[in-house]
């Protein structure tokens, strides 16, 4: 198990980001918010949580090791995949998920790509008496972009949830005006991915 990854960033893909440790290139999959936090040529250090398949071995990259133990705990839940439980913490915050589980909130967890009514109760069903109660509130820690990047990185990661570019520059319009002096990028994205999920 690879506890956590600490380096410089080599490179920043839309889905992922390569930390060099030790002179090789480690590609972490991480979600949207947490590569916003992240420049390259920085020093970074973040939990990881590594997946082996037959034909695979993915190495998933958070922001906290809150959102590590998270992405951990939903896949415990039938039907969940990495994919899946990345695509959740793309969506929602730790605590977001916990408040969703916890408040039997079906309508909040199908707003994730990929969750239906059905995915959604049987999620709350199997986790919630291992989930834990809510901590303060629902949001994440605020990465600050600049001005201009902070929309190309929110329409970037709604293109790498699957949505098309035509959607995801209607989407980043439409939150264009909650972005402020100093947008929260991850905010900014869940905002962006609610005003999709009600067309």
């Amino acid at each position: 198990m690879i506890a956590f990854v600490r380096g410089r960033v080599a490179a920043l893909t839309l889905s992922s980001a390569v930390v060099e440790v030790g002179g090789v290139g480690l590609e972490l999959m991480c979600t949207p918010g947490t590569l916003a936090s992240l420049r390259t040529g920085q020093e970074a250090n973040l939990p990881t949580s590594l997946v082996v398949r037959e034909d695979s071995m993915t190495l998933f990259g958070f922001a906290d090791d809150d959102e590590r133990s998270m992405f951990e705990l939903v896949q415990t839940a039938s039907g969940v995949g990495p994919k899946l439980a990345q695509a959740m913490l793309a969506v929602l915050s730790p605590n977001g998920v916990r408040t969703a589980i916890a408040t039997d909130d079906v309508k909040t967890l199908t707003k994730v790509p990929g969750i239906g009514q059905k995915g959604a109760q049987r999620i709350i069903l199997e986790l919630k008496d291992r989930v834990g109660a809510p901590t303060g509130t629902a949001g994440t820690p605020a990465a600050s972009a600049a001005a201009a990047p902070w929309r190309d990185q929110v329409a970037q990661g709604l293109i790498g949830l699957g949505y098309n570019a035509k959607d995801a520059d209607k989407a980043v319009e439409s939150v264009a005006a909650d972005a402020g002096d100093r947008p929260d990028v991850g905010a900014l994205l869940r905002a962006a991915l609610r005003t999709l999920s009600k067309a």
